[in-house]
């Protein structure tokens, strides 16, 4: 008698085919979207790095010459005080915003466990709104509020008479002051997701120990900081990395607000990279600076996915 395998002798061997056939799909679906991520993100840094290495200035825009330079424009950039000033700017400003915002995002996620539903809905909706609003109109309301004579936040501070008469105040005139409101600014923009990442963290948390504390005699404070915040260490490492490189590259604010002024006092990178490539026409100096700035948040990147793999995630 024979066989259903001996009936049917190609059966088989289709079926084995089969496999490798779908093996090919999950590759031929992400193939437009690879050649479309290698189209605009490598292959402009790739250009990048080479401009790095050339005098590219102006007059090439014209005549389309222009001569490899070596690490010449690298070596340049360790003897510009601006640039060491603006990368030393760009450290100070990014660990500022990431101290005050992990704090201030902390505290307003340990705000909402105290919240009943219906305020921690309102208070939720709030941050979203605020995390929603997009930089440029955030950034455009905050230099009408800091206006000096009809500033919002001049007039404010006036009524309440805590420093005298602040109406005439030009805020972003001066390096202090503008650093304050840019770091306002960017921190009023990040609280909102560290918030809400937190909260969703901490209501994941097993509260026996914090019940036992409790029992102790330990007070609230002291147990969020001896008991929950070690118990989130994971998950704020990771947001503090993440806050680490959105902070470090931190542009529009800066420029909309006092494009890198009074006398380069908010200059940071990006901002020293855009008016060297961009409005002194030193497309060479510049390419070299983003260059540099780029490798900077390869390394922070390199961290985050380090930290991811360590939290048992998979990428």
């Amino acid at each position: 008698m024979m066989t259903p395998d001996l009936l049917h002798p190609h059966r088989t061997s289709a079926n084995t085919h089969l496999p490798s056939r779908r093996n090919h799909a999950p590759l031929a679906m992400t193939a437009p979207a690879l050649v479309i991520i290698t189209a605009i993100t490598l292959v402009p840094l790739a250009l990048l790095v080479v401009a790095s290495f050339t005098d590219f200035d102006v007059r090439s825009l014209f005549t389309g010459r222009f001569e490899p330079v070596g690490f010449a424009q690298y070596t340049a950039l360790l003897a510009d005080d601006e640039f060491l000033h603006s990368l030393a700017t760009t450290f100070i400003f990014t660990a500022a915003l990431v101290v005050g915002s992990m704090l201030i995002g902390m505290g307003v996620a340990q705000l909402m466990t105290h919240l009943g539903g219906l305020m921690r809905t309102l208070v939720s909706l709030a941050l979203v709104l605020a995390w929603a609003l997009p930089n440029v109109a955030s950034s455009l309301v905050f230099a009408w509020m800091f206006q000096p004579g009809y500033g919002v936040v001049g007039w404010l501070l006036t009524r309440l008479r805590v420093f005298g008469d602040v109406t005439g105040v030009a805020w972003t005139a001066d390096g202090r002051l503008a650093f304050v409101v840019i770091w306002l600014l960017v921190v009023w923009q990040a609280v909102p997701y560290i918030a809400i990442t937190v909260y969703a963290a901490q209501t994941q948390l097993d509260h026996t120990a914090l019940e036992a504390a409790a029992i102790d005699g330990a007070g609230p404070i002291r147990s969020y900081w001896m008991i929950t915040v070690p118990m989130l260490a994971p998950q704020l490492t990771i947001i503090a990395i993440l806050s680490v490189i959105w902070d470090f590259n931190v542009f529009n604010q800066i420029w909309l607000l006092t494009q890198g002024g009074p006398d380069g006092a908010t200059s940071t990178l990006g901002v020293y990279a855009y008016r060297t490539a961009f409005i002194g026409f030193d497309i060479g100096k510049g390419a070299a600076i983003s260059v540099v700035t780029a490798a900077i948040l390869l390394a922070l990147t390199g961290v985050y996915l380090k930290r991811l793999l360590a939290n048992g995630e998979e990428l």
